[in-house]
């Protein structure tokens, strides 16, 4: 068993995206820009925001945080995301989720101008996603590839199977993991909560995606020897142990599937990470204009 490192992964990605972004202040003249909004005071959002605030600063962008009361009206949402749009300087918009539940996040996130939709959430990108066309990819997912690239798994010809279909991360998954790219070009399964038997499906990925949003739900008897797991899981309880007063659980018992996994990503260390350099490289790009 091998770890697929998130840590050490993203800290070298994240020094290459620090030269990548002093060289665009140096031909432009301006920091890449990344704005985010949060509403209400969730404590996981909170610790989210902060760390792509932090992580911002850390590879040289510039970052503006709005932040609103939970009784903000969907309204004025909406028109304040339509006022960062028409501004030239911001090149990426991000809405942290979840929203109140009298906010739409689909309307949000439609409301966003596909040009800075850096989460690519925008039905546009991940239209353009599926068609294999320049866009910006779900930072979870391109996360997941980034880590994948680095450690040259492979996965062309492999079974993938996703458990999970949420729109943020096992849909974009499952998309990209089939498309003829590197990585991608797998055979794709993908898993949810109605579906029969999902050990049956489980145990024959060569490449296995969780995430499904509960605590240790892949247990060693639902993996075959040899697979790569990667672990989307980030399941919040609370604990004594720790400093913060909470601790993170992964989707997959760690502890039992590692020793049958010939790669596995730690919670937390692995995937977290990387969504935030998802996130910034997809940033940098809207910065360098590369995508529109």
């Amino acid at each position: 068993m091998q770890l697929l490192d998130g840590k050490f992964v993203s800290e070298k990605l994240k020094s290459q995206i620090a030269e990548e972004a002093a060289e665009v202040l140096q031909s432009t003249g301006r920091k890449p820009h990344l704005v985010a909004i949060l509403v209400g005071h969730d404590g996981g959002s909170e610790t989210y925001v902060a760390s792509k605030i932090k992580n911002c600063e850390k590879v040289g962008f510039d970052s503006t945080l709005y932040r609103y009361e939970s009784d903000i009206t969907e309204g004025e949402l909406l028109k304040k995301i339509e006022e960062i749009n028409l501004d030239p300087k911001p090149d990426g918009i991000l809405v942290q989720l979840p929203l109140p539940k009298h906010i739409s996040a689909d309307k949000v996130t439609e409301r966003i101008s596909p040009e800075k939709d850096v989460d690519g959430f925008h039905p546009v990108n991940l239209g353009r996603m599926q068609r294999n066309l320049p866009s910006f990819l779900p930072a979870t997912p391109y996360g997941i590839l980034l880590m994948l690239a680095e450690y040259n798994i492979e996965t062309a010809g492999k079974h993938c199977v996703v458990v999970g279909r949420s729109n943020i991360v096992g849909s974009p998954m499952s998309i990209l993991m089939a498309r003829n790219t590197n990585p991608g070009n797998c055979t794709v399964t993908i898993c949810h909560s109605r579906t029969p038997d999902i050990k049956k499906f489980t145990l024959d990925a060569d490449i296995l995606v969780v995430a499904i949003g509960k605590k240790n739900f892949i247990t060693a008897d639902m993996v075959k020897d040899g697979a790569v797991v990667i672990d989307v899981g980030m399941n919040r309880e609370t604990s004594t142990e720790t400093k913060s007063g909470y601790k993170l659980y992964g989707d997959v018992d760690f502890e039992n599937v590692a020793p049958k996994s010939s790669w596995i990503t730690p919670v937390p260390g692995g995937v977290g990470l990387m969504t935030i350099v998802g996130l910034l490289k997809n940033t940098l790009a809207s910065a360098k204009k590369e995508i529109y």
